[in-house]
């Protein structure tokens, strides 16, 4: 599968659609991360979008988080590393985006997807969208994504979801923030999308782009910040636990 099948973008009428697939559960590669990071950094410097809808493809999870075929391989410090700073390098550019960022989660989302809706800016979520953060049950913790969930859902919501990683459904996510709206089918999420998005492309740009800015100001250290908590996922991701845990979830897929 290549980089032009694996991420999409659509500009009509101000608004710029971003979509990326992955046929195992749209969890996130190397190759996504890059790839969505580009396209986030074209999108802020282009004057004729207003807004950004942020989809993945098919009718199952919304995102896996990072890709469990990955992070599996890792054998080595400084390519774990690597991968981990560019999921958070990914979030960081989406918060920097000068576009408010919309994100359409029609299912489930687990451990780093929870990271990639907190860096939207507005979710609109399907009944079935789900979350959990799985990363202890493999040894390792949701340290990169941290700083988006907590600013996003706060330390309450973010402590429960680290610590128990069973399921919430999505109206706890509204509960806690991370999702602005829940609907029940595929048709009202299209039509919320829609006409949220095209009321965002006809606002004064300048005004959104301010407003952009106050969402995420107090964020300019944050790069440090991740390239930290990257470092604790890739020493944890090479541990014998960790390395067990993930040969055993590849064996009974």
């Amino acid at each position: 599968m290549s980089a032009n099948e694996i991420v999409t973008s659509e500009i009509q009428d101000k608004v710029c659609t971003i979509s990326f697939f992955n046929p195992k559960g749209n969890s996130l590669s190397t190759l996504h991360l890059l790839r969505l990071t580009k396209e986030f950094n074209d999108v802020s410097y282009n004057d004729g979008i207003n807004v950004v809808v942020l989809k993945s493809s098919g009718d199952g999870a919304f995102c896996g988080g990072a890709s469990i075929d990955e992070l599996v391989k890792f054998d080595r410090f400084e390519k774990a590393k690597e991968f981990f700073f560019a999921f958070g390098k990914l979030l960081l550019t989406m918060i920097r985006c000068q576009k408010p960022i919309v994100a359409r989660v029609h299912g489930k989302i687990v451990g780093g997807g929870i990271g990639l809706v907190s860096a939207c800016d507005y979710a609109i979520a399907k009944k079935e969208a789900s979350l959990r953060l799985s990363e202890l049950t493999i040894g390792i913790g949701p340290f990169v994504i941290s700083p988006f969930v907590i600013r996003k859902s706060g330390i309450s919501a973010f402590s429960h979801l680290s610590l128990d990683t069973q399921w919430r459904d999505a109206e706890w996510g509204k509960n806690f923030g991370l999702y602005s709206k829940v609907v029940d089918t595929n048709e009202e999420l299209d039509q919320e999308i829609k006409k949220l998005a095209d009321d965002l492309s006809k606002f004064n740009l300048n005004s959104l782009m301010k407003l952009k800015e106050i969402f995420w100001e107090k964020t300019e250290n944050w790069e440090q910040l991740i390239d930290e908590r990257a470092e604790i996922s890739a020493r944890l991701i090479l541990s014998e636990i960790a390395s067990g845990r993930l040969q055993k979830i590849i064996g009974n897929q």
